[in-house]
């Protein structure tokens, strides 16, 4: 019973770190300005990553780990479709 409630509380932190991930990311896509809250990404979503594996939830782990390589997937297809425009 105890290791079930306690696999809960690490899931729920690995998701509360991934809603803040992609808050994080908001203002830039909102309000069409580049601010630099993104960076926190690379420090939220690692610990978020680490409490989805102590969970044991893969949703946790790998929604944590997109949002860790967010900036890199998002110049990547930023990139892409102005070179084919």
């Amino acid at each position: 019973m105890e290791k079930k409630k306690s696999n809960k509380r690490w899931i729920i932190l690995s998701v509360i770190c991934f809603i803040v991930g992609v808050a994080l990311w908001l203002p830039n896509f909102i309000l069409q300005f580049g601010y630099g809250f993104w960076m926190l990404t690379f420090i939220v979503n690692p610990l978020g990553t680490l409490f989805g594996f102590l969970g044991r939830s893969k949703f946790g782990i790998i929604s944590n780990i997109f949002m860790t390589f967010s900036f890199f997937i998002i110049m990547f297809v930023g990139s892409f479709i102005a070179a084919i425009f």
